[in-house]
């Protein structure tokens, strides 16, 4: 149902206190003038905290710097005609003894009234007393048809001609920016090149790198990782090669939905975050990176507020890789009980989302801890399948060797004893082997010559792995896995 829909079937419905979050303050003031429009409604009264209501009464800026005296405005208001109040950021008065008493009281006069306040704010943020006199509804960013609409205009003002394909592609790269943010966009490109061409494709993708940045809580990562990248893994590879082919249209007639998701988990430096950007990489899709820890604030409600955000964002890039590290740490289950039930809350809304959105975000979960996660995160119907990544075998680790030293020293790669290699490495992880050899490169710097086999054998024997440090956990993440309970991401 669109904005404008479901705005006035709740007028028609007496709704009398509605909370609309947005940061598009006027595109949402034209979208309710046009529902009002199509209803009839032309009755409506504007109040911000500096101007006060203006300029629609006779006594001008009424109720300046007076949240109480905006209530009462509307209280003392005698009209036979249905009528709008809309209050602008009035969120921030809501925690006002006054205020919310005065709303409740409000609220038994506006049922019978036909009065509408609608309260504007730049996110949801409502009192736990105050909910359930409040209907939230959700303002998106404009949609593909909007953003058309938009630079139909302008090539329209400009009397330039723009091709449908062309049209057709940047209506689509425009999908997560606001109508103000297209217009800065399109001027900026005109004022720069003098026309609207292809170059206005890295002037939208600079835009988004900077509201990604805005928001601290993801960040754009770009990628050069392949498959060929990381050794082993195989099953793995397997099953996103299959799901990478299905991401076409014909994929979509046949039936087939865009991928869910896949939670890694398994032993620290296996390749996790590796196979996470090759995903970028081979799907050709944007990867966000959220760090889950900057989701949970401080203030009650500012972390449901970040998770909404994230939400709306990240649908709104679609279609885009959504990578979650260290999920783990976030929803642990130890942790979800000395923070209020804000920690119970952020879950819930998440798990929703995971399997509710019928966006086309793929998300790449990836967790050490396997065993601390809350099984309503894991169940099936969150992510399409759930990977274990453990200590690579023998041919792994050879391939891994091989990897690293071609990247390093491809002139001389003949010269390396892999076979030795892998006998000395047997518990070593892919971050362990790398770390192995650039010990040895700092052995060889020191000494002022190339470094050689016996300096990687001897690193390999001055390092401890995480197999031998934490023995017990990684046994019991790894019978979860040979039990049949996670799938394997290589043959173990």
């Amino acid at each position: 149902m669109t904005f404008i829909k479901e705005f006035n079937l709740l007028l028609k419905a007496r709704y009398s206190l509605l909370y609309i979050s947005t940061l598009e303050e006027d595109r949402l003031e034209y979208s309710i003038r046009k529902a009002l429009e199509l209803i009839n409604l032309k009755s409506i009264y504007i109040w911000d905290f500096i101007d006060g209501y203006s300029p629609n009464l006779n006594k001008t800026k009424f109720a300046i710097k007076n949240p109480f005296q905006a209530l009462e405005f509307v209280e003392n208001f005698t009209t036979d005609i249905p009528t709008i109040f809309i209050l602008k950021d009035f969120n921030k008065f809501l925690s006002d003894i006054l205020i919310s008493r005065k709303i409740k009281n409000l609220f038994r006069l506006l049922k019978i009234q036909q009065k509408t306040i609608i309260i504007l704010s730049n996110e949801v943020n409502i009192p736990n007393e105050l909910l359930t006199y409040f209907n939230i509804i959700e303002f998106l960013l404009p949609n593909k048809k909007e953003i058309y609409t938009e630079v139909m205009k302008l090539s329209d003002s400009l009397n330039k001609k723009l091709d449908s394909n062309f049209l057709d592609l940047l209506a689509h790269a425009c999908k997560g920016l606001s109508i103000e943010q297209i217009r800065y966009i399109l001027s900026k490109s005109i004022a720069k090149y003098s026309l609207i061409d292809e170059k206005i494709l890295d002037l939208i993708f600079i835009e988004k790198c900077q509201i990604i940045k805005r928001t601290q809580i993801l960040e754009f990562q770009i990628s050069d990782i392949r498959f060929s990248d990381i050794a082993g893994l195989e099953n793995l590879k397997k099953w996103l090669i299959m799901r990478k082919n299905a991401l076409n249209q014909k994929a979509h007639l046949y039936g087939l939905t865009f991928p869910r998701g896949v939670l890694l988990t398994g032993i620290q430096g296996t390749g996790k975050s590796l196979t996470a950007k090759s995903i970028a990489y081979e799907w050709n899709l944007p990867l966000l990176k959220l760090d889950i820890g900057r989701i949970f604030g401080g203030v009650v409600g500012e972390s449901e507020n970040k998770l909404r955000q994230m939400i709306q964002l990240t649908d709104a890039l679609q279609p885009c890789i959504l990578w979650i590290d260290e999920i783990d740490k976030a929803f642990a289950e130890n942790s979800q009980t000395s923070d209020s039930g804000t920690t119970k809350r952020v879950l819930a809304t998440f798990i929703t989302w995971l399997s509710e959105k019928k966006t086309n975000v793929f998300i790449v979960g990836t967790a050490n801890n396997f065993l601390a996660m809350p099984i309503e995160l894991i169940r099936k119907g969150r992510f399409d399948e759930i990977f274990f990544l453990g200590l690579p075998n023998d041919i792994e680790r050879k391939k891994i060797f091989q990897l690293f030293l071609t990247r390093f020293r491809p002139k001389i790669i003949n010269t390396f004893n892999f076979d030795n290699f892998v006998e000395k490495s047997v518990g070593f992880s892919g971050a362990e082997i790398e770390q192995a050899i650039i010990e040895a490169m700092y052995i060889g710097f020191n000494e002022k010559r190339e470094f050689n086999n016996q300096d990687i054998l001897f690193t390999l024997n001055q390092i401890i792995p995480l197999s031998i440090i934490d023995t017990k956990r990684i046994k019991e993440i790894e019978a979860l896995a040979l039990a049949g309970r996670i799938r394997l991401a290589s043959d173990l």
